[in-house]
């Protein structure tokens, strides 16, 4: 299934150019265009999905299989010493193309990326509050 419009859609197809780096029957992934680090990597379901919020199990697993591979063979082919992955969801989660991937980024002593949050420990109060409203949510969720 694609979505019309859709750049990582037409990516898949084969129908707009990109640098693919690995693909298999679930997944395909490709440089980023716009990178934060050399290797920089998407990795995109085959089958249109919006993002993880709307992804099926199958969907779901398979993206998490394609990442992990993709993060090994970025490691091993361009020497990184680490990976961070990245994924984001709706535009309040800095998510802008609506197909759902995951940025596999090489990570190397001194590059240029830096935390996006300061963390802060949470007051006892606080968390409890925050757990209470996740468990009590639970009650609506489809047997999760």
């Amino acid at each position: 299934m694609t979505e019309n419009g859709c750049v990582f859609c037409r990516i898949v197809a084969g129908t707009e150019p990109a640098h693919v780096v690995f693909a298999n029957d679930d997944v395909v992934a490709f440089l980023d265009a716009a990178p934060a680090t050399e290797g920089h990597t998407l990795v995109v379901p085959r089958v249109h999905c919006r993002n993880l919020l709307d992804a099926s199990d199958a969907i779901a697993s398979a993206l998490a299989v394609g990442t992990r591979d993709v993060a090994q063979l970025l490691v091993r082919s361009l020497g990184a010493s680490g990976v961070t992955v990245f994924q984001a969801n709706e535009p309040d989660g800095w998510q802008e193309v609506f197909h759902l991937h995951v940025h596999v980024v090489p990570r190397h002593p001194g590059d240029r990326l830096v935390l996006p949050w300061g963390a802060e420990e949470a007051a006892a109060h606080d968390a409890a509050a925050t757990w209470r409203r996740i468990v009590d949510g639970q009650s609506g969720a489809e047997g999760r």
